[in-house]
């Protein structure tokens, strides 16, 4: 489990991937089909990255789309157990 704040995997395309590219946000949109207010979304980790564009952008040869669900998964992971959860104890098994 890390113990820092990883970064949302949207950001990571924002900051890393795009200029690396040297394409635009409304490029990449077009270029995979998908809807640039969502993408701009995304990129500022205000909504996930889905299945759907994660699969789009191995297709880009950006990454592989397991990849980034996995980095997403880690993202939200750590985002809930930051937040404050009810008490559970664990389910008695009985042998």
């Amino acid at each position: 489990m890390p113990l820092h704040n990883p970064p949302h995997p949207g950001e990571t395309l924002l900051l890393d991937v795009l200029p690396g590219l040297g394409i635009s946000v409304a490029e990449l949109a077009r270029h995979l089909g998908f809807a640039r207010p969502h993408l701009s979304r995304v990129l500022h980790g205000h909504a996930p990255i889905s299945p759907d564009l994660a699969v789009r952008l191995e297709r880009a040869g950006i990454g592989k789309a397991r990849m980034w669900l996995g980095v997403q998964t880690d993202y939200d992971l750590w985002q809930a157990e930051q937040r404050e959860q009810p008490n559970i104890k664990p389910i008695a098994t009985h042998a």
